[in-house]
């Protein structure tokens, strides 16, 4: 069998994670295949990662809020198939939206989700504020360290996944590790990407070959840094609700890198059609010849060996107004959002609807890429109910 690596740079931008600056990231991508256009389901890390180890959008795989659900227990997950198939499944998590409280541990063997308190002593995971959560966090040596102690015991086939969550607020980079930042949050990425090096150099020092091994590398969402890029929304540019991620579907935070290697996937390949986090799952399972089971998504073997194949709908959805409405009553007006994101045939473009309201966007993301200049309809057409209208 064919040992699995999954890699969660969490909060970590496309265009940053692309920007050629990143080591490791480039190596992987030398190694692999590239998606340019790979969009998540949603701008959360619970929900995100569970539509990826799911295959299934927010509304199958259940949770839809950042503190209110858990992982459908009927819903089956990678690790439990893989797990079924003989495998040793283990997993090194680094924040309070991984907690085992969310039900994405189920069929880990092993999963370490260890992570400090809070500065004042509050359990992080009763804390509903996206950007104070950054400051639990286990930081990316310990994530090496760990994952390499759990391999150094696994005598057979393994998946392990390994969450690095540096990127995160409060974006204070611990170290230089030689990259030309332009700002503290590339330096986090940096610093993510330089252990993400050191675990692929230990695992090639352990005697698991990278070559043999199927890595999938995704990022769960962006960041909006308030300014600090052009595509940005945050703060004083309109939305001051928006505390990096969370409340929001623009590009920002929905387009996301993703990058496969391994046997059966070319090599030093890009892909420009539009993809989705859900396309993982079923991707994985058919590369290991398992039994695929029902997801929202579909396989992206068709993609290899020429990088050519139709765009995919993407749909997103954030739920994370109700409980940041509620909670503040500075914004008494937040809605939820659902979004649609069409490509194909010289055109992509995004449909935002406010759910419960009037208010529908409509942006040209060709002509108008930072989503600056959409149209705004009230009374437009209803939303998607869920995922349905987005994936036929």
């Amino acid at each position: 069998m064919t040992n699995v690596l999954f890699v969660s740079l969490d909060t970590v931008r496309a265009d940053v994670a692309y920007s050629g600056k990143m080591p490791g990231i480039e190596s992987l991508r030398r190694r692999g295949t590239t998606f340019r256009q790979a969009i998540s389901s949603a701008p959360l890390t619970p929900i995100s990662h569970a539509s990826v180890f799911t295959g299934r959008h927010p509304d199958g795989h259940g949770i839809r809020h950042l503190l209110r659900e858990r992982l459908s227990s009927d819903v089956p997950t990678l690790a439990e198939r893989l797990r079924a198939a003989g495998y040793a499944t283990g997993a090194v998590v680094s924040c309070p939206g991984l907690n085992k409280w969310y039900g994405i541990d189920r069929g880990f063997d092993f999963y370490d989700d260890e992570i400090p308190r809070l500065p004042d002593g509050t359990d992080p995971l009763t804390v509903g504020d996206v950007k104070m959560r950054g400051l639990a966090l286990k930081r990316a040596p310990l994530v090496v360290e760990r994952a390499c102690e759990w391999l150094a015991e696994q005598k057979g086939d393994f998946m392990l996944f390994a969450h690095f969550f540096d990127a995160h607020w409060p974006y204070e980079p611990p170290e230089d590790v030689g990259v030309e930042a332009d700002n503290p949050y590339e330096g986090e990425v940096a610093y993510s990407d330089h252990y993400l090096g050191r675990l692929l150099a230990r695992m090639e020092e352990m005697g698991h070959p990278l070559d043999d091994t199927l890595i999938v590398t995704f990022s769960d969402h962006g960041e909006d840094l308030a300014g600090w890029y052009p595509n940005d929304h945050s703060g004083e540019l309109g939305h001051p609700y928006e505390e990096g991620h969370g409340c929001l579907l623009f590009d920002t935070t929905q387009h996301v890198p993703l990058i496969i290697g391994g046997p059966g996937v070319p090599r030093d390949l890009e892909v420009a059609a539009q993809v989705r986090l859900v396309d993982i799952a079923p991707t994985v399972l058919g590369l290991l010849g398992l039994e695929e089971f029902e997801t929202d998504g579909a396989s992206l073997a068709e993609f290899f060996p020429t990088g050519s194949g139709p765009s995919r709908p993407a749909y997103s959805e954030t739920y994370y107004p109700e409980e940041r409405r509620t909670a503040d009553d500075g914004y008494p007006d937040l809605l939820p959002l659902t979004s649609v994101r069409l490509a194909g045939d010289g055109s992509r473009q995004k449909v935002i609807w406010h759910v419960g309201g009037d208010m529908v966007e409509a942006y040209d993301l060709l002509n108008d890429p930072h989503e600056l200049n959409g149209q705004r309809l009230i009374g437009g057409a209803a939303p998607p109910k869920d995922h349905s209208s987005s994936d036929g």
